[in-house]
């Protein structure tokens, strides 16, 4: 593959993101659809609220597993192949989900929810495929662009609660599987635009970029940098901690809310407030990060965090505070991921770039599947609030680590590498 010229690739990372935002829009449906109904359909089938946080645990599982295979194969065949590949699983994942609930069956349900969960790993990946062709001035922009895109089909998912019923009735499916056919049928569609839409791959054309400007000894916008593990491990921790924080607490909310005595609705409109916190203001975060740092960002993101825990957890008998919470929750997580995954793509090298992103999806998802799993006991024994202020100490440690970093290594890194190649 020839290289290609600075505009060029201009043009080609605004059609690359074009099509990464169709693609989230789509998996944004199956995600919402997910988020909303798993903890239901866990605690119904396997007759225990204690199970209910194995939904989530599935899914976020699901997600762990496919990271790396899928940074993997992104190494080896681009982005288009790996994205489309992940979205065709989690579509037979929604099939499976549907015959689980069939045949009452919670250990198929758990199957297809994690199945269900590779969606969420090629999310996380669209976004780091925004930062492959853009310039440092506008990597964190890029990224928050596609983070944002998920707004739509997310936000719609958990609405889709109530159509879904009459879609499944109509069927002549249970009335909590009708949801789970939009998640094929969102699924399938955005594995269709990944595999036609991401030509030439991204990926591919920025490592023949930065291999052609090496070999001619100029700085081209897309120049490689030298590898920094230690600003990677602290941007990884930041990204994993803010995502089981985010994880643990919204996984048993509608557990919570419905034993309180909420309705179905109100479940999935406090959830699609959850979401819309998480990815509407995304841009905001994006900019943000450019302008004023990606450490400063984060920084925010955790204090955002704090605030919402209070809300959750010394108003976890009132609706409204519960709602209050969660949307500050998305946002926390909105501000931290976005500024901390810029932050890593920044401080890997091309080459190890993509495996790098899978093992921070790995642990992403990871922390977010262990969060959610010892959030259905922290539940069964001390309660909603309690679990707020467990989740505190996550923000904690994520709040000094970055801290730490920004008193002791980026100043040298910024020495060293310049802060044009980190913008920090």
């Amino acid at each position: 593959m020839t290289a290609q010229t600075e505009p060029s690739l201009e043009v080609l990372q605004r059609k690359v993101r074009t099509v990464l935002i169709l693609g989230q829009i789509m998996a944004g449906l199956g995600v919402g659809a997910t988020l909303s109904m798993g903890a239901i359909l866990a605690g119904r089938i396997s007759g225990s609220d204690a199970l209910s946080g194995m939904a989530a645990t599935m899914a976020t599982l699901g997600a762990a597993l496919a990271a790396v295979p899928l940074a993997a194969l992104a190494s080896r065949t681009g982005r288009s192949i790996s994205l489309a590949s992940g979205a065709s699983v989690a579509a037979l994942g929604g099939v499976v989900v549907i015959i689980a609930i069939v045949a009452d069956s919670f250990a198929l349900l758990l199957l297809g929810l994690m199945m269900v969960g590779v969606g969420t790993a090629v999310n996380l990946q669209s976004r780091f495929a925004a930062t492959d062709l853009a310039a440092p001035k506008t990597r964190g922009r890029d990224l928050s662009l596609v983070v944002w895109a998920t707004t739509v089909g997310a936000v719609t998912g958990p609405n889709l609660l109530t159509p879904g019923e009459s879609l499944g009735s109509w069927l002549g499916l249970p009335e909590l599987a009708g949801p789970f056919v939009f998640t094929v049928v969102a699924q399938v569609l955005a594995a269709v635009v990944y595999l036609v839409g991401l030509r030439p791959d991204p990926l591919k054309v920025a490592k023949a970029a930065a291999s052609a400007h090496a070999v001619a000894g100029t700085p081209p916008a897309l120049a490689d940098v030298v590898d920094r593990p230690i600003v990677q491990r602290a941007a990884m921790l930041a990204i994993a901690l803010s995502h089981a924080t985010m994880v643990s607490v919204m996984a048993m909310t509608p557990v919570h809310l419905v034993n309180h005595g909420a309705s179905l609705a109100i479940v999935g409109f406090t959830i699609s407030l959850h979401i819309a916190g998480m990815y509407a203001l995304s841009p905001v975060f994006g900019i943000l990060a450019d302008r004023v740092g990606r450490i400063p960002t984060i920084l925010l993101g955790q204090a955002v965090f704090g605030i919402g825990l209070a809300f959750t957890g010394f108003g976890s008998e009132n609706e409204l505070a519960v709602v209050m919470g969660l949307v500050l929750l998305g946002l926390g997580w909105s501000a931290s991921t976005v500024a901390g995954s810029t932050l890593l793509s920044e401080s890997t090298s091309l080459a190890r770039r993509a495996k790098v992103q899978g093992v921070s999806d790995l642990l992403m998802s990871g922390s977010g599947a262990t969060g959610a799993a010892l959030a259905g006991v922290v539940l069964s024994f001390f309660g909603y609030g309690g679990l707020s202020y467990v989740a505190v100490a996550f923000v904690l440690v994520v709040t000094v680590r970055i801290v730490f970093l920004a008193r002791a290594e980026l100043p040298v890194a910024k020495s060293a590498h310049a802060a044009a190649t980190y913008e920090i």
